[in-house]
């Protein structure tokens, strides 16, 4: 397997756990994917500068989090900026008895000395259906 293979599956096991941990509520598991000096945008448009920000708005919304189906995401287009720093389009689906509605979060992820990739930037949107 070539190396942008090998990132590219590690790529979207990182959006398969944010899909996980968000299903689970598991907030340290969430947190566990962003970089220290991470960017995010929630769906609603609050915006969280740092890894501590991150934390305190996840570990105050994401335990009482409700929802009464299931949310789905999968990568969608996946594009090198650089060996080391990739943007990430996701097809983010919540199913629920009143129908699915959809998001179109575009995350930012960096390449760690270990290998490992981690999300930098997000931005969340809603997509609206006129």
């Amino acid at each position: 397997m070539n190396t942008e293979t090998a990132d590219i599956k590690a790529i979207e096991q990182v959006v398969a756990t944010v899909e996980r941990t968000q299903r689970a509520k598991d907030v340290e598991g969430f947190l566990a994917l962003f970089h220290p000096d991470a960017l995010w945008t929630t769906a609603h448009g609050k915006v969280l500068i740092g890894f501590d920000a991150i934390t305190e708005f996840t570990r105050a919304v994401l335990p009482n989090a409700s929802w009464d189906g299931k949310v789905t995401y999968e990568a969608v287009h996946t594009q090198f900026l650089r060996p080391d720093v990739v943007a990430v389009k996701v097809r983010q689906v919540y199913h629920s008895a009143d129908g699915d509605t959809e998001g179109a979060p575009l995350y930012v992820m960096t390449k760690q000395e270990d290998g490992s990739w981690l999300l930098h930037a997000g931005q969340n949107t809603e997509v609206r259906v006129d």
